[in-house]
């Protein structure tokens, strides 16, 4: 017998972005399911570097990451749920003339925008943060509003938060199908139950093009392995010491436990197609490649000479790496297809889900109680904004945008 559960809206997917989602919702009044086919915040989320950078491409994007900002400091007060961050800032490094120009735009934009934005000499990088030599550093910029967290209580304090306003948290539960009617979303199908609901969020992260694709929509992202490290503890390290990305290595660092984490950017990354997820993969079987993290510390060596060291001596403390998704066009997808009325996508994170999700879910939540969000008009961020895309362009476009994910102009070509 199959149970029937009614709802108001039902949200697939308890990672960062969906359970943000069904946390604003439920805040809202709203009557929700939340359903998660492994369990709340254990796949793709935990597994990212916890970073924000609030100065972006666009103004809505900037709003959004400063939004974020904001509700991560006030998360606790927010959610009653447990929230520790730092706001230590961030630092950005140009190697290459073209990227002091970018740098100095970005400080331009930020000023439009109201972001505390500044340029800084190189000489003023290892007053920051020892760790950081100006060496072959043509230009920086410094932010010192931006923050770093354990990526973990995102999705996890979301989760939780909506199950006290009322929410319903269904775990280790796929799902099989959605459900239409007339044309419309009308909830989904798992195994022994029917959640039925008008309105339905499809926030699967790498499973949103298989959750979709029963219902002929298919989302424009590519999941696309992501590596980071973090080393061992080391002498020195101070969680106040800033967030520091080289634009040409697509490099970030920042503290960790008292160790470094490193990550970043291969420039030929591994790609999956729909037929290489198999319904119980799990992310933490990923399979990982510790070398792709040794060239990245290479490629920044004379700026972070201390991961020459932690290689050397095997002071790696943590290897992980997720599976985040890449749209075309590095932007978000937000708010209702119009394939099938009803259905609403989240997803397409670009590696900036995990930081950017206490905003994203808070605006779709209001699109769908109220048709608007606060935050400003969403249709930059529309779902359905790159139409029928083949597969041989979306993968070549999003591999692109990935393997050069800092630069402001990006070359014609991956590996060009």
């Amino acid at each position: 017998m199959v149970e029937r559960i009614e709802a108001d809206v039902e949200v697939v997917g308890a990672g960062a972005s969906g359970a943000s989602v069904a946390f604003h919702l439920a805040a809202r009044g709203r009557k929700v399911v939340l359903v998660e086919r492994f369990t709340e915040g254990s796949q793709t989320s935990p597994r990212a570097a916890g970073l924000t950078q609030q100065i972006r491409q666009t103004e809505l994007l900037t709003r959004i990451s400063v939004r974020s900002c904001q509700k991560i400091v006030g998360f606790t007060a927010e959610t009653g749920e447990p929230m520790t961050c730092f706001v230590s800032g961030s630092v950005k490094l140009a190697r290459r003339p073209e990227h002091v120009t970018q740098l100095a735009a970005e400080v331009a934009r930020a000023a439009r925008f109201g972001v505390n934005l500044r340029s800084i000499e190189p000489s003023a990088l290892p007053g920051l943060s020892p760790f950081i030599s100006p060496r072959g550093v043509l230009a920086a910029t410094h932010n010192p509003d931006d923050l770093y967290l354990e990526p973990v209580q995102i999705p996890v304090g979301y989760a939780h938060g909506a199950v006290a306003r009322g929410a319903r948290l269904l775990v280790n539960r796929p799902v099989r199908r959605l459900l239409l009617d007339g044309g419309r979303a009308a909830g989904v199908a798992l195994d022994g139950v029917e959640i039925r609901a008008p309105a339905v969020v499809d926030a699967a992260g790498a499973w949103s093009r298989a959750v979709a694709a029963g219902a002929g929509v298919r989302p424009a992202i590519v999941p696309t392995r992501h590596q980071l490290l973090i080393s061992e503890p080391l002498d020195g390290v101070r969680p106040e010491q800033p967030i520091a990305r080289v634009v040409d290595a697509n490099v970030y660092v920042r503290p960790d436990s008292g160790g470094l984490l490193l990550g970043g950017y291969e420039p030929d990354p591994v790609q999956y197609g729909d037929d290489r997820l198999p319904d119980d993969l799990q992310i933490k079987d990923l399979e990982l490649e510790l070398g792709v993290l040794r060239r990245l510390a290479d490629s920044v060596r004379e700026q972070f000479p201390v991961f020459q060291d932690v290689f050397a001596r095997g002071a790696i403390r943590i290897h992980r790496g997720g599976l985040p998704t890449m749209t075309p066009d590095a932007r978000f997808l937000l708010g209702p297809t119009g394939a099938l009325p009803g259905l609403f996508i989240a997803t397409g994170c670009n590696v900036g889900g995990l930081s950017t999700a206490p905003a994203l879910g808070e605006a779709l939540a209001e699109l769908i109680d109220t048709g608007s969000a606060s935050i400003g008009d969403l249709s930059p961020l529309d779902p359905d904004r790159f139409g029928a895309i083949d597969p041989e362009t979306l993968f070549a476009a999003t591999h692109r945008e990935y393997a050069y994910q800092y630069w402001a102009e990006k070359p014609s070509a991956a590996g060009g």
